[in-house]
């Protein structure tokens, strides 16, 4: 569906904000796992009621960064060739 002047409409691509969330969660859910599986005493872990939350954390924000990749490809938002326009001029007194 190309416009009078011959543009296309394109998808977002790496400008989504769904993919700029999806990293920054991942990014904090691949330190929390990591911390978690790796770096956490057992004092810790009883301090938290027995329950390894840097690793939960971790994983649950990895999962939540799957979901927004997974929705970001599976309905991309479309960028319009132009932007569209009510018929009014664009600055005032034309």
């Amino acid at each position: 569906m190309a416009t009078e002047s011959g543009a296309k409409p394109h998808k977002a691509g790496a400008f989504d904000i769904r993919l700029i969330i999806a990293l920054l969660i991942g990014v904090y859910g691949v330190i929390l796992t990591v911390m978690g599986i790796g770096f956490t005493s057992d004092e810790e872990i009883k301090k938290a009621a027995d329950v390894n939350i840097n690793l939960w954390a971790g994983i649950g924000m990895l999962v939540v960064a799957a979901l927004f990749v997974i929705w970001a490809k599976v309905r991309p938002l479309i960028v319009p060739a132009e932007p569209e326009t009510d018929g009014t001029p664009a600055t005032p007194g034309e």
